[in-house]
């Protein structure tokens, strides 16, 4: 399996365990399996919704601002890959 950094970050939200990520390269879709790496972060999740400015979307792409429902603690500058099965 290979991996494409896809965005970073830029927000956390504990109480609703929610990252908010800059996707800075290709796109998001529901489904895709990402990982997310930082210097105490490192876990992978599959993508099962995607919100833009609280509206529910099955895809984003390269400048948008996503939230994300994610199962563990992430921090800011954490850099989040696309895993792209071979």
């Amino acid at each position: 399996m290979k991996e494409k950094e896809i965005g970073y970050v830029s927000n956390y939200f504990s109480k609703l365990s929610v990252a908010a990520v800059e996707i800075t390269d290709k796109t998001v879709s529901i489904g895709d399996n990402l990982h997310f790496k930082g210097h105490t972060t490192d876990f992978e999740v599959t993508v099962d919704s995607i919100q833009i400015e609280h509206e529910s979307v099955t895809e984003a792409k390269k400048g948008n601002s996503i939230g994300l429902k994610v199962p563990e603690k992430v921090r800011t500058k954490d850099k989040v890959y696309k895993i792209i099965e071979d």
